[in-house]
This record gives C-alpha cells, structure tokens and sequence, in this order.
C-alpha cells in the first residue's frame, strides 16, 4: 500500500536531531512534504531541494512554541502534518528523584507536547484540516522500576493528545498517539553497561518486572518513522485518538 496525503504538504517535526525524529522527517521528505525540522539545536539536516527547514526550538517556552509557529505559517505555509517527537529520560527509582529531575522530565515529554498541542490546534481549527501525531511511550501504560518520571510525564502526553483530539474531531483535525517500545535510539542505548544491552532489553528482567520482547528484536527509528507515517496519511484518515503500540509485543496488549 502506497500511503498518501503527503506530496506538497507542510510537516513540522519536533525533535528532528537525531532517532526516531531524523528518521520520520526522511520518510517526509520523501513522501513529497515540505518539512519544518526542529529541536533544542538546530538539526544540521538539508537536502538539495530546499524542501526541509530546520529551527533551534525548546518546547518548553510555550511562547517561543507560539512564535515558531506563527513564523512558519507566514513564511512556509501552512502546517497541515505534525509530530511532537522531543522527548527526554531519566532514570531512577522514586526516592532518589530530585524535584528538578521531575520537572525538566515533565517540562519537555508533557508540557512540550501541550504547547506544540495548543499551538496547532489554534492555526489547524480554522482551517479544519491536519493530523498531529505524538511519540509517547509503551512506558505510559506499563509501570516501569526506576523510570517514574518518564513514564508518568508519557502518560500526561498521550492521554493530553487524546483529549485535544477528542476536541478537533469534531473539526476533521485527527490527533494519535504513537508509543514506541525500546529502540534502537541513543537514549536507549546510554542505558546499557556493555555490549551486551541489546540481549538483555529483549530478554527482558524478571527483577525489575520487565517483560522481553517476543518479536526478539529491537525497532529501529525507521521502525517507529513508519507507524507515525500511517498515522499522518490518508490511508488513516478514519483514525482518531488512537494509541498505536510499536514495541514488538513487549507489553503483552494491543
């Protein structure tokens, strides 16, 4: 099946620099969209064509938020396709949790995702027309040992995307959620001790409660790229508040 709805379209990607964020904004680009490309630094990504901007971005200024997409709306075009991928880890067990561990965890995974959230559902609702997609987590619906912070601010992002797109339904504007299981990404592999990370993950830790993954294999970014692809295209145009889990059945559910 050849997805479509993307040829000349404007998508914004938060978290561009690397992972899965560079993976989903190469998919983009391919698929024939003019992509805005952004994260703390300025991804250093560019393509012959000029179809792919790239912006320094915090998603944590709700103003600075605001003011990028206002730009871009008045200097590229509409922004019809969207994906909040900015996304940050901690780990480590509740107790020695510090307050400003928790709030930069939240600052990024859930107010960042509000404020991209709000901000498009401002300049989409007008025109009655998009589809944002937010990168969460498996982590949201799974308790996780030592990674309290990131799975609860995972859970505030992915039931936040539910409930703005329970309001621009209504509008034709389609909000969901994609949630990622470990991956082969530099935030998941700055978790590992030794080379042998990748073995460990996919068998999973009866200690820590964690279960393997019976597809006995890691996703790639591209992996997580495509699912985010399908969810922006028409071919999921009856699709709405979805929560898609891309772990390889870590989670043991749908």
């Amino acid at each position: 099946m050849q997805l479509t709805g993307f040829e000349g379209n404007v998508a914004l990607v938060t978290g561009a620099a690397g992972g899965i964020g560079a993976a989903l904004v190469g998919q983009l680009l391919d698929a024939g969209c003019r992509v805005v490309a952004t994260d703390r630094e300025r991804p250093a990504l560019a393509t012959d064509d000029g179809r792919v901007q790239a912006f320094a971005l915090d998603v944590t200024d709700g103003a600075a938020v605001d003011a990028l997409i206002d730009q871009v709306e008045a200097t590229v075009g509409p922004i019809t396709l969207a994906a909040s991928v900015a996304g940050v880890l901690h780990v480590g067990e509740v107790v020695d949790t510090s307050d400003a561990d928790w709030r930069r965890v939240f600052a990024v995974n859930a107010d960042g995702v509000f404020h991209v959230g709000r901000a498009l559902a401002r300049v989409m609702s007008p025109r009655r027309q998009g589809a944002i997609v937010t990168v969460s987590s498996n982590a949201a619906g799974v308790p996780r040992h030592g990674m309290a912070a990131y799975a609860a601010s995972k859970a505030a992002a992915t039931m936040f995307t539910r409930c703005l797109g329970l309001e621009l339904a209504p509008l034709g504007i389609r909000c969901n959620i994609v949630a990622p299981g470990s991956t082969l990404t530099p935030m998941q592999t700055g978790m590992w001790e030794d080379e042998q990370g990748a073995a460990r993950v996919i068998a999973g830790n009866p200690a820590t409660y964690k279960a393997g993954i019976p597809l006995r294999k890691l996703a790639t970014p591209e992996d997580i790229a495509q699912a985010v692809m399908f969810l922006l295209s028409e071919q999921a145009g009856h699709v709405a508040m979805s929560d898609l889990y891309v772990d390889g059945g870590a989670t043991l559910r749908g």
